[in-house]
């Protein structure tokens, strides 16, 4: 029984540790203060986890996450080094579980591959996803966000990373001629993918295509991209809407030819 527990114990800190080392979040100072509860840490890109204040406190105690407090009274809570080493050890265990309790999969279709998994908690799409509107329509349709996810898989299977010190951008797509990883040394798979993300931030257009790069293929929080594009507060989000319905009707164009029936042939004279 008490290896039970401490096995529950522990996939709870992987959870927690796991969380915040993918990126920082925030919590309210008074629940920590309480003895029993939840606590509840929630992502600037407004992704949220739950866990056990007791967890927490054990957490805090063995050194595996640091909460520093701010100005506005919330706790900055944040990955230590330790905590990030003894994530790594947990993740290397044989024994599935402990990772799937810092990852949520589901299964998306792609026409360029089947079917890819997707990780709901590393999505800033995940969570814009569930968000209404007044009148209780969702905020994204299921084809924009499957737009954005196909967008990312291709952009991670095409290699494609940013240059140093500069912000990436559509024309940037591909690495300067002799460079290491350079084209020469993709897979045509690789290439592939390169290519069409070339074409589908092309077809979006360049006043939209930034904010896809930025929130769907570097998972950054829609606060980062206003602050880093000096948008007004509240934009990305409906900024990134249009881009993503751009993106949709882009992918449903093949999908409406290919299923056209060709055309009957002539009648013999």
């Amino acid at each position: 029984m008490q290896s039970s527990e401490a096995r529950r114990s522990r996939k709870a800190l992987a959870a927690l540790v796991g969380f915040v080392a993918r990126a920082p979040a925030e919590c309210q100072a008074v629940e920590l203060a309480s003895r029993t509860g939840q606590l509840c840490l929630l992502r600037e890109n407004g992704t949220e986890r739950k866990t056990n204040i007791r967890i927490f406190r054990v957490a805090l105690a063995q050194g595996l996450i640091l909460a520093e407090k701010q100005a506005d009274g919330l706790l900055s809570c944040s990955a230590t080094t330790e905590g990030r080493s003894a994530l790594k050890r947990w993740l290397a265990d044989p024994d599935s579980a402990f990772q799937d309790q810092h990852r949520t999969l589901t299964t998306r279709p792609d026409p360029d591959h089947g079917h890819v998994s997707v990780n709901l908690a590393e999505s800033p799409l995940a969570a814009l996803a569930r968000i209404k509107g007044r009148g209780g329509d969702l905020f994204l349709e299921p084809s924009q966000v499957e737009a954005g996810e196909r967008l990312r898989s291709d952009f991670t299977r095409g290699q494609m990373q940013p240059s140093l010190g500069q912000s990436w951008e559509p024309v940037r797509a591909g690495r300067q001629p002799g460079s290491a990883g350079g084209a020469a040394e993709l897979t045509d798979a690789a290439m592939a993918a390169r290519e069409r993300v070339d074409t589908a931030l092309a077809q979006v257009g360049p006043e939209l295509s930034g904010v896809l790069v930025d929130v769907c293929c570097f998972l950054k929080g829609l606060s980062e991209v206003e602050r880093e594009r000096q948008w007004p507060a509240r934009s990305a989000k409906l900024m990134l809407r249009t881009a993503l319905a751009a993106l949709a009707r882009h992918y449903a164009v093949p999908r409406r030819n290919s299923t056209r029936q060709p055309a009957p042939p002539p009648h013999a004279p």
